[in-house]
């Protein structure tokens, strides 16, 4: 039966992609570095800023390269504040609180980007459950925030559903046990069914969500 509803934030609460590339194009040209969409997809979407920071800039001390990071997502909350819900969601939202399904946000994303992001979207009353990934010892793709997750809502893997847009977080989800959708605002389709979304969706408009939610709701 399903209990619980498991959100990425990045990419799949908000289509926050386009501002974060801005920020770390601008910050790491500084740096003579010249990144596009592909690489962004490849190197940086969905994973923790000190390994980003590590293996894109190896020259820069441990402090040096979270000045970096910090001022990186500074630029970002000033670059995103028309940010929008991800297509579908309001309704999604709506379904789950009539069943009275629990939810929770499990992300890579810094605290200070969390709190922006769900301010902006007035998403809080919604998710009295957030997962800081970056602040525990292991971050996604380990499967330790979902698993994390699970244990505050008190709920069994089967009996949740994780939202995610990248490779590292649909791992983590995975390997938490978890039935994963993958949302194609990020990667393509082939990209998250490859490493283990059991299904993949445009946005929360899509039919065969609806479908899904149908089978088990």
């Amino acid at each position: 039966m399903l209990t619980a509803l498991l959100f990425d934030l990045d990419g799949t609460l908000a289509n926050t992609d386009p501002f974060h590339f801005q920020a770390w194009q601008a910050y790491l040209r500084t740096y003579g570095l010249e990144i596009d969409d592909r690489f962004y997809r490849q190197h940086i979407s969905g994973r923790l800023n000190p390994d980003i920071v590590q293996d894109l800039l190896p020259q820069l001390s441990p402090e040096q390269g979270h000045q970096v990071a910090a001022a990186k997502e500074a630029y970002f909350r000033q670059l995103a504040t028309g940010l929008a819900r991800m297509p579908g969601l309001t309704e999604l939202l709506s379904w789950s609180g009539a069943r009275a399904l629990q939810q929770a946000v499990v992300t890579n994303a810094p605290r200070a980007n969390v709190e922006f992001t769900l301010t902006v979207l007035d998403l809080w009353e919604h998710f009295p459950t957030v997962i800081f990934a970056a602040e525990l010892p292991l971050g996604k793709p380990d499967p330790a925030p979902y698993q994390l997750a699970l244990d505050k809502l008190q709920v069994a893997p089967e009996q949740a559903i994780a939202f995610e847009d990248s490779a590292s977080g649909i791992r983590s989800a995975v390997a938490a046990g978890i039935p994963t959708v993958g949302v194609a605002s990020t990667h393509p389709p082939a990209e998250l069914q490859a490493v283990g979304a059991s299904w993949v969706i445009t946005d929360f408009r899509d039919r065969q969500l609806w479908e899904l939610l149908g089978r088990l709701g």
